[in-house]
């Protein structure tokens, strides 16, 4: 395996593996008849280990599987994974991570999709939208007044391209945005303020923390990615600290918030709401009380995915398979030690 951090070495006519899941890629005959591979071989996760001996470059277009684990043992020539998503949580166990192989990701493509989702979940809470459509239903005429928008503070948990799409556009309405991120500075182009992402009295560098930020913030928006040091952040602690009044969006990874401690909080009141994009597991149970807790949002882990999702996923493939085979730097490259594309 190639021991290069950045730019694999490819050999002549290399073989490409796809790991696909329900569906095909889009245009997938691009990648099939291109010239400078020998070999392009469809898989599914049943079919991984017998597929994968020989295989010298991987996409997973299987978005959420962990299969690669399983049948690491048969990756005898491999030097370069390309996920299809912009989280690589699923392919961050040890066998990838300690060797040389170069993983790269789909960061870029859902950046502004989601920025979107996040600023329709803000809007929808400020104006009770929801209540409203309750209230269609009923055919209930029910006067209520509603919240501004401008004005209201967000604090975004992650400040990488998605956390940074999401300050940008809820700045554009007038909100004022906060980030948390590893470390606490001023004069962020985005967020201005960032404060360390524990809930410690003071972080390390002496400046602010979760701890100082919660209790103002109107909005909390989870956008980092999901590690170590991120799962389980959003526990019954974190969730104490936040306003009455104040909603949690997240649109990251379901494990980043404790689901239990959530429910409980939600059922208490003692935050106002919650809109949830992705859950400790998925799909949502239909038993699970976050279907019906008052100020409970649930969609089905499509904050990203607007039409031509997938065809936006297969150019920047293309892009980084020709920067392959050229033997130039690949764009996107995780810091394995990390877990995301640092920067």
């Amino acid at each position: 395996m190639n021991s290069s951090s950045t730019t694999p070495s490819a050999p002549e006519r290399p073989r490409l593996l796809v790991l696909r899941g329900d569906d095909l890629p889009p245009g997938h005959e691009r990648i099939d008849d291109h010239p400078g591979l020998g070999e392009v071989v469809y898989t599914t996760a049943d079919e991984l280990s017998a597929r994968l001996p020989g295989a010298d470059a991987l996409l997973v277009w299987d978005l959420f599987t962990e299969a690669l684990s399983s049948a690491w043992p048969k990756a005898d020539s491999l030097g370069w994974v390309h996920a299809a998503t912009t989280g690589v949580d699923n392919l961050m166990f040890p066998g990838l991570v300690e060797s040389g192989v170069v993983v790269t990701n789909s960061r870029g493509v859902f950046d502004e999709h989601i920025a979107e989702y996040v600023l329709g979940q803000v809007v929808s809470f400020a104006k009770d939208f929801h209540r409203s459509w309750d209230y269609q239903r009923e055919r209930q005429w029910k006067h209520r007044e509603t919240e501004r928008v401008a004005g209201a503070r967000a604090l975004v948990v992650g400040t990488g391209p998605i956390g940074r799409a999401i300050a940008r556009k809820l700045r554009a309405v007038g909100m004022d945005v906060r980030g948390s991120g590893s470390h606490a500075r001023d004069g962020d182009p985005d967020f201005g303020h960032v404060a360390e992402s524990s809930l410690a009295e003071r972080a390390d560098n002496g400046g602010r923390t979760l701890r100082g930020e919660l209790p103002e913030a109107d909005y909390v928006v989870i956008a980092a990615p999901l590690t170590q040091a991120t799962q389980g952040l959003v526990d019954q602690s974190f969730l104490d600290l936040m306003k009455p009044t104040a909603r949690l969006v997240n649109v990251a990874r379901g494990p980043i918030v404790v689901q239990s401690d959530l429910v409980n909080a939600l059922d208490r009141g003692s935050i106002a709401g919650a809109a949830l994009d992705v859950f400790e597991r998925e799909p949502l149970k239909a038993i699970s009380p976050l279907w019906g807790l008052p100020g409970s949002v649930v969609s089905p882990h499509m904050s990203g995915d607007v039409v031509g999702w997938r065809d936006d996923l297969v150019e920047l493939f293309l892009d980084n398979l020709a920067r392959y085979l050229d033997g130039r730097e690949l764009c996107n490259v995780v810091d394995k030690s990390r877990g995301y594309v640092p920067g």
